[in-house]
């Protein structure tokens, strides 16, 4: 096991910097507030689970790093404009923004009720607008700033999860449109949209799923499934000045599964790629441990 998070990016690269990251209790959004802090952001943990936002932030502070937590539902739009005010209080900036908070369920179009519907598009995208909004209004419109939306792959659709396929196209949409008004701000909007990531959100889905989860590699082209760590190396660069001319931009992370056409598939991938991972506290989802 690594002993410290292992970024790619130069050390102090978001030093004095202050990081806001939403679903930050774990997964990729744990995954992701760990790169920041090991390069020197202060890092704003956002999540509705106390205990789960409690526990990266002793991770992050025994790898040397700061971070404090801030537990609310991003669906709100009071307690998301009175919790950045208490950022702001606590960290006096906010150059950073991570909307990695999100959920949905399987379930087929013709069984999804309008409540089951408001409520993924809610948290998948009136939360995200929410927190960029207030982060734009109380802070970056006056001094810039990077935004990195996560969405997901749902090109050519998502069948069983229409209601987050339909929500993760609305917030790319949203990305380029407020790349477009924030420009003027010095702020940039950019998006990551993840393939089929080996990560602890694999776990939440009933068992039933499990054996399709276990197939999905033999689905994409590079043979395998993808890790945290790649991902939030994404989000790192489209936060950092490396990324300077990069604005409302949603870049793909899923080993080219879209380009995996219906009409003709690709054969199997017998040598997989190598995969990246530089986060030391990273597991294996168990229903991939069971394989």
């Amino acid at each position: 096991m690594l002993s410290s998070y292992q970024s790619i990016f130069k050390p102090g690269l978001f030093a004095g910097q202050v990081a806001i990251v939403t679903g930050g209790g774990s997964g990729l959004g744990r995954c992701t507030a760990h790169e920041l802090a090991s390069l020197g952001a202060k890092v704003a943990l956002v999540g509705r689970k106390v205990e789960k936002l409690e526990r990266v932030k002793d991770e992050i502070a025994k790898g040397g790093g700061e971070a404090r937590t801030y537990s609310f539902d991003i669906r709100e739009e009071e307690a998301i404009r009175t919790s950045i005010e208490k950022i702001l209080k606590d960290f006096k900036r906010i150059d950073l923004l991570v909307n990695n908070a999100g959920g949905q369920f399987p379930s087929p179009l013709e069984n999804i009720s309008a409540k089951g519907w408001d409520a993924v598009v809610r948290t998948n995208l009136t939360g995200g607008f929410l927190m960029a909004r207030e982060c734009y209004t109380q802070w970056m419109r006056e001094h810039g700033g990077a935004i990195v939306n996560i969405v997901a792959d749902m090109w050519q659709g998502m069948p069983t999860m229409g209601h987050s396929g339909a929500a993760r196209a609305g917030m790319v949409n949203f990305t380029e449109t407020a790349a477009g008004e924030w420009a003027a701000s010095g702020v940039r909007v950019n998006a990551v949209a993840p393939g089929w990531i080996a990560s602890s959100g694999m776990d939440h889905y009933p068992p039933e799923m499990s054996d399709s989860i276990r197939a999905m590699k033999t689905h994409v082209p590079l043979g395998r499934l993808g890790t945290e760590s790649e991902v939030s190396a994404a989000i790192v660069f489209l936060l950092s000045e490396a990324a300077s001319f990069v604005t409302g931009a949603t870049l793909r992370v899923d080993g080219a599964v879209p380009n995996n056409k219906v009409g003709y598939r690709l054969p199997p991938n017998e040598k997989p790629a190598p995969a990246y991972n530089g986060f030391h506290r990273a597991v294996m989802p168990k229903v991939l441990r069971e394989e």
